[in-house]
């Protein structure tokens, strides 16, 4: 996913837990939205998702596939690249 997707996508979810992130791999993250890093040069543009058991994982942009919101009343639904 492009990185102006990806931040239009995670910036309505920012804080709220229960979102999950699937990257092109195949690999699952779920939890809460901690951090979006887009401006530091000479850095990759990653978002950083805190999971149920305390451990942060950081998630690079270009590795985005789905952004999917578990939550019952959020509005952003889900976004696939």
């Amino acid at each position: 996913m492009e990185v102006t997707k990806a931040l239009a996508a995670l910036q309505p979810l920012y804080g709220k837990g229960n979102i999950e992130i699937v990257t092109l791999d195949g690999h699952r993250v779920r939890g809460v939205i901690r951090s979006m890093k887009t401006t530091w040069p000479l850095s990759t543009p990653t978002v950083k998702v805190e999971r149920a058991d305390g451990e942060v994982v950081k998630v690079p942009f270009s590795a985005i596939m789905e952004i999917i919101n578990h939550n019952p009343t959020g509005s952003a639904g889900s976004a696939s690249a």
